[in-house]
């Protein structure tokens, strides 16, 4: 089982690997999405095709209506192939007999060998403005542009942020080849990182979305690294004796929490992001390991040290470890929300290993997939999905479910094993 490598020590040996570290290598193998579950009341919602759209070499609005779609909240509502502009009157009437109870309007207009995009949003019913959008493009930014409209409208009729132009990473296992890969969240636009001929496992994006830690085998043992993805560099975190596993950042992004065994077991210890200030957070006499940081300054992470594994918490500072989870005798891979009132993560149920959300006050749980090898749970910016990676077929796949249970997605590549996925943050403007 998977899972078994996070609660043992990292101890298998690995033999020097060719390593490529690539700024920005379009991959081969793109993410197909699959929406296998929505949400029952989902909002009738219209884009109406901007107008001016057509100087453009793909079209803005389709991807607008593809991540709306996507979310599971909204219903998409076909107005026909007309377009209708920002400024334009809207013909309520006609968008309302098509059932629309919203429908976002837009114009594209070119800008200096650039586009101006100019969206605005109406209320069917009231036949009010909701509040516009202006942006200026280059030709090829149009999924860009159009992620940031899908989160505007996201926002505007949910009252939460949208989460259509964060990234995601990956892991992409073909042959004998692992590739650490980024991607939009809908799994298109696909980059990789980086490629070895040993494993990676556990990707880690920093708070502000600029470097990712992982574990790299390619030094014959597990080491932490740290990659700028913006110039393709990367440091050493933890090489200590031993084993370096499992990075988790801090919400300032200045440390590291991470699992080292150069004093035994695999216990947690904390480090700067070049490697330098080692602390250790907590002693046991089991394995403690898969550490999360929460914004509210607490370390949640798995042990054994009650005799099964369960997910305790630390001080960030350190100190007396407190237990979390007491349903079931396997509960690992926490991760807590991003409001830090949740956790997730896998618990082991008659057999199938399937990802728990746990209302911290409340203390009440929920299972919230229904596949049996579910493994490393990873929220969204807003916490309203989570991401997953499980198998199908006997290939790993990623999925996605809302923090409901309701909304479910599954992304998967054809050419190879997907793993060790995790939710990047949300873009700073």
């Amino acid at each position: 089982m998977p899972l078994n490598l996070r609660i043992l020590p990292l101890l298998r040996s690995a033999l020097p690997g060719c390593v490529l570290v690539l700024v920005s290598s379009v991959a081969q193998a793109q993410l197909a999405i699959e929406i296998t579950g929505a949400g029952a009341n989902r909002m009738p919602v219209a884009v109406a095709t901007f107008e001016g759209e057509s100087a453009l070499p793909r079209s803005v609005t389709d991807v607008v209506r593809a991540d709306l779609e996507r979310s599971g909240l909204f219903k998409m509502v076909e107005l026909g192939p007309g377009p209708m502009g920002a400024d334009a009157p809207v013909d309520f009437a006609r968008v309302r007999s098509r059932g629309a109870d919203a429908v976002a309007v837009g114009t594209v207009s070119p800008s200096g060998g650039r586009y101006q995009v100019q969206v605005r949003l109406h209320d069917t019913a009231k036949q009010v403005s909701l509040g516009g959008q202006a942006m200026v493009m280059s030709p090829n930014q149009y999924r860009t542009t159009g992620h940031r409209i899908a989160d505007f409208i996201y926002e505007k009729l949910t009252g939460e942020p949208g989460v259509f132009s964060t990234r995601i990473a990956y892991v992409l296992k073909a042959g004998s080849r692992y590739e650490l890969q980024i991607a939009d969240a809908d799994g298109s636009n696909a980059q990789t990182a980086l490629v070895s001929k040993e494993p990676i496992i556990s990707p880690s994006w920093s708070p502000d979305g600029s470097r990712l830690a992982y574990v790299s085998f390619e030094a014959k043992k597990p080491v932490v690294y740290v990659h700028s993805l913006a110039t393709g560099q990367r440091n050493v975190a933890a090489n200590f004796k031993g084993s370096n596993s499992a990075p988790a950042w801090s919400p300032d992004g200045r440390r590291l929490a991470v699992v080292l065994t150069k004093d035994g077991q695999s216990q947690l210890y904390s480090v700067n992001a070049d490697g330098s200030g080692v602390q250790r957070l907590a002693s046991s006499a089991g394995i403690d390991t898969e550490p999360a940081w929460s914004p509210d300054g607490m370390i949640y992470f798995t042990s054994d040290r009650g005799g099964s594994p369960q997910v305790y918490r630390v001080p960030a500072g350190g100190g007396e470890a407190q237990r979390v989870t007491f349903e079931g005798n396997y509960n690992v891979s926490p991760r807590p929300s991003p409001d830090g009132k949740s956790l997730v993560y896998v618990s082991r149920n008659g057999g199938r290993f399937q990802v728990t959300m746990l209302d911290l006050a409340s203390r009440q749980t929920q299972t919230l997939t229904d596949s049996s090898k579910d493994e490393s749970p990873s929220f969204a910016p807003n916490g309203r999905m989570v991401l997953y990676a499980t198998e199908v077929g006997g290939r790993g796949v990623l999925a996605a479910v809302s923090s409901d249970g309701r909304v479910k997605q599954r992304l998967s590549v054809q050419s190879g094993d997907v793993r060790e996925p995790a939710w990047g943050p949300q873009p700073r403007n």
